[in-house]
């Protein structure tokens, strides 16, 4: 028994003379950890939340991010609650590259409490500490006043849409801010005046707004709200009982993007957990201005389909993506095929893949 209690009491002191280690191997110091193969679980597992940068030392746009993230790392490093910054050199680490599907550079993460989501925020050092907040902040934010919701407003900034309940508790919402945290902001406004009315373009609460700061759009959801309550809206019986929460979910869904989405790499990570159909059209240059009118003509198409994602790119912006729709010199553009995301679209009526 002797024997037994002093092999507990051995292992004990190797537990905690781990853990010490592990921990006394990193310091919350405002500079930016390189992790490596043999570190970079003990360093995931220390830190509540790391924001991690998979580079490549021969990569043109890691070069451009690495000073933004030593500006951003001492900031961040003070918050209440800090993020820790790290990078991990993943075309020397191969094994780490191909655990965390790791195909592009650079290929950013937040860890939070050990779980990994996709960072497709900003990279100016500024921006990204101000987006970085917002993933320490609540899942859903309370407004209580006309400055609460401007204040949060501007603080989320433009890259990302931002919904605001009106009128409702932040329970109807807080599973929804929980599954889409990495792809927009979520808050509800207790109390506000009849100019926020206004300025949303709502007459009646509940509501939901949606908001594209950098795409200047609005949309506004009037419910139902009724969590988990199912209904026929025909009473016909025949027809399938639809959930209220589907409902809100839809439009919580199909206001993630613009009415017109312009197509570059981003967008298309985003998109590929879109179900809908792609509505894509492409263009010789979409600054034109011949082309920014066919955008508004898309925008206006956009908001009778929802069920569909409009988008559009330019030749002259990213001409590699747009020649994988077999464009050829007598292809007269603009061109429109409606896209799975994946390999196949449809043409002139026809199926390609």
């Amino acid at each position: 028994m002797k024997l037994i209690l002093l092999a507990l009491s051995i292992f004990l002191s190797l537990q905690q003379s781990i853990s010490s280690s592990s921990s006394n191997q990193f310091a919350i110091d405002g500079k930016v950890l390189e992790l490596t193969e043999s570190n970079f679980d003990a360093a995931i597992s220390t830190f509540d939340y790391i924001f991690v940068d998979f580079y490549a030392p021969w990569c043109g746009h890691c070069k451009r991010l690495s000073p933004e993230l030593d500006k951003a790392a001492p900031i961040l490093a003070g918050l209440k609650e800090p993020i820790v910054i790290a990078k991990v050199n993943a075309d020397q680490f191969t094994r780490l590259a191909k655990r965390f599907d790791i195909d592009g550079f650079p290929t950013l993460k937040v860890f939070m409490h050990g779980i990994p989501t996709e960072y497709y925020g900003p990279r100016k050092a500024d921006l990204l500490v101000r987006y970085l907040k917002k993933f320490v902040a609540p899942d859903v934010a309370v407004l209580n006043s006309d400055s609460g919701i401007s204040d949060f407003i501007e603080a989320a900034g433009t890259d990302f849409p931002i919904y605001v309940g009106f009128g409702l508790n932040e329970s109807v919402i807080s599973d929804l801010a929980i599954k889409y945290k990495k792809k927009a902001w979520f808050s509800v406004a207790k109390d506000f005046t009849d100019d926020v009315m206004v300025l949303y373009d709502f007459d009646k609460v509940p509501a939901l707004a949606s908001v594209h700061p950098n795409y200047n759009e609005r949309s506004i959801f009037y419910g139902p709200f009724e969590a988990g309550k199912c209904f026929n809206q025909n009473l016909d019986m025949n027809l399938p009982v639809l959930n209220t929460d589907q409902f809100l979910e839809d439009f919580v869904k199909q206001n993630l993007f613009p009415l017109a989405v312009p197509i570059n790499y981003e967008a298309l990570k985003l998109l590929k957990d879109d179900e809908r159909k792609i509505v894509l059209t492409i263009m010789e240059d979409a600054e034109d201005e011949k082309c920014k009118e066919l955008i508004k003509l898309l925008k206006a198409a956009a908001s009778a389909n929802r069920d569909l994602v409009f988008g559009y790119v330019g030749v002259k912006q990213w001409e590699d993506f747009a020649e994988t729709f077999e464009l050829t010199k007598k292809t007269k553009l603009p061109k429109m095929v409606v896209w799975d995301g994946n390999e196949e679209y449809f043409s002139d009526g026809k199926p390609h893949s």
